[in-house]
């Protein structure tokens, strides 16, 4: 029988290890099969929750924001696409990649996952596929309905939600509430609702850490 696990995912769209991350988690599940019953639930952080709406250029934010050099930004970037590669997930940095601010993001999957946890999954994955590997803009109103549509939801709904504020206290509660339970950095997956694993770990560690949680909840009940 599959033993029932939650997952709550903490994480932003225009975070690279956050998509590592997600592709890890999901190989790792598949690999268990049987094994578990998973429900994930995804939760926003922004990491540039003052972005205008121009965006900037990821080279220099990045510059800026960590004191390092241009070339150090590339060699971090090549260390991502590498890892990338490991679990299946696209990165294409250009020249012109920029970052955005990503809270119609937040708000427009905190509506899909109202739809359903399948519904909010495939939007994440979505999100994370256009901005990484395509290179688009999660700020985009037109491009937000249109992934809407792509993986299945109602692209008139999902622009009333973006075209007005719907959700935006939702979204800025979530937020509030997982920096108060200590998360500061994402990717963060917090399993069974007690053991956090943060970062873009590889799959083996994730199914051990999965089957070491079930385990604990079965000897606790």
């Amino acid at each position: 029988m599959s033993k029932p696990l939650t997952i709550d995912f903490v994480s932003d769209v225009v975070c690279p290890w956050c998509a590592i991350g997600l592709a890890s988690l999901t190989r790792a599940l598949q690999q268990l099969g049987d094994e578990v019953d998973a429900t994930i639930h995804f939760h926003p952080f922004e990491l540039t929750p003052d972005m205008g709406s121009d965006g900037e250029y990821v080279v220099p934010y990045l510059s800026s924001k960590y004191g390092i050099s241009p070339e150090q930004v590339a060699a971090s970037q090549a260390q991502i696409t590498a890892r990338g590669q490991d679990v299946g997930f696209v990165f294409d940095f250009r020249d012109d990649s920029k970052k955005w601010n990503t809270f119609k993001a937040h708000r427009l999957l905190h509506w899909a996952g109202l739809q359903g946890e399948s519904d909010q999954l495939a939007l994440k994955q979505a999100l994370l596929l256009a901005y990484f590997t395509h290179n688009q803009n999660p700020d985009d109103i037109d491009l937000l309905c249109g992934i809407a549509t792509q993986v299945g939801l109602d692209g008139a709904a999902a622009r009333t939600v973006l075209e007005s504020n719907q959700y935006a206290d939702d979204v800025l509660d979530a937020e509030q509430h997982w920096q108060q339970q200590g998360i500061s950095s994402v990717p963060a997956m917090i399993f069974n609702g007690s053991h956090l694993v943060s970062g873009g770990q590889p799959e083996e560690t994730l199914k051990k850490v999965i089957r070491d949680v079930v385990r604990m909840s079965e000897a606790i009940n």
